[in-house]
């Protein structure tokens, strides 16, 4: 048996490069992932006939558990019907210039989507919704709460708030009565809404 060919990459590649050529040298085998130790900040890919090591990224990710709203503080809970949600989301959002927020308006049977403001192009689509607790207005960036209401994979979706400066918790639920069906837990920050009266 031949020995493996040790992986070459460029040097001063990237993490991502790296692993995208990984992948495109490994389709159709396994690959077996190895981590050394603690501390010593690399990783190493064996796939088909080739091996190759990497440098793990630096600096500290987030305390999410920080960030997830505590059950007691909740002050709002909204339950919405999840693909509705995502195609009213992605309508609106068309009109919004890249990195612009939508604007969800949560009232007590119904959420409202805003976007775009002044001369621009403008939005706006209301759907039911369940809505427990206070009224609250946030805005999210849409391609990132796009990504978690694809996540949950759930009829359902419960957006939880302290506030609307806060970070909401996404979770999918079975039907608008039930439970959590998953412990999967996504946390949305909110976007600041300055241009919106």
């Amino acid at each position: 048996m031949e020995s493996p060919v040790p992986g070459r990459v460029g040097r001063g590649a990237g993490p991502s490069r790296v692993l995208a050529e990984i992948a495109k040298a490994t389709t159709g085998t396994d690959i077996v992932v190895s981590l050394p130790g603690a501390g010593d900040g690399i990783v190493g890919f064996e796939g088909g006939r080739r091996r190759t090591t990497t440098r793990l990224l630096d600096g500290e990710f987030p305390k999410v558990r920080r960030i997830i709203p505590a059950e007691a503080a909740i002050a709002t809970r909204a339950r919405i019907d999840t693909a509705g949600l995502i195609e009213a989301v992605k309508r609106v959002a068309l009109v919004a210039e890249r990195n612009t927020p939508v604007r969800l308006r949560f009232c007590e049977s119904s959420l409202t989507l805003d976007a775009g403001t002044g001369d621009e192009a403008q939005a706006s689509e209301s759907l039911e919704a369940r809505v427990a607790g206070e009224p609250v207005t946030v805005g999210f960036n849409p391609t990132y709460l796009l990504d978690g209401l694809n996540a949950i994979c759930a009829p359902v979706a419960q957006l939880a708030f302290t506030q609307a400066a806060k970070a909401a918790e996404l979770t999918g639920l079975q039907d608008f009565d039930g439970d959590p069906i998953s412990e999967f837990r996504y946390v949305v920050v909110p976007v600041r809404l300055n241009n919106w009266s």
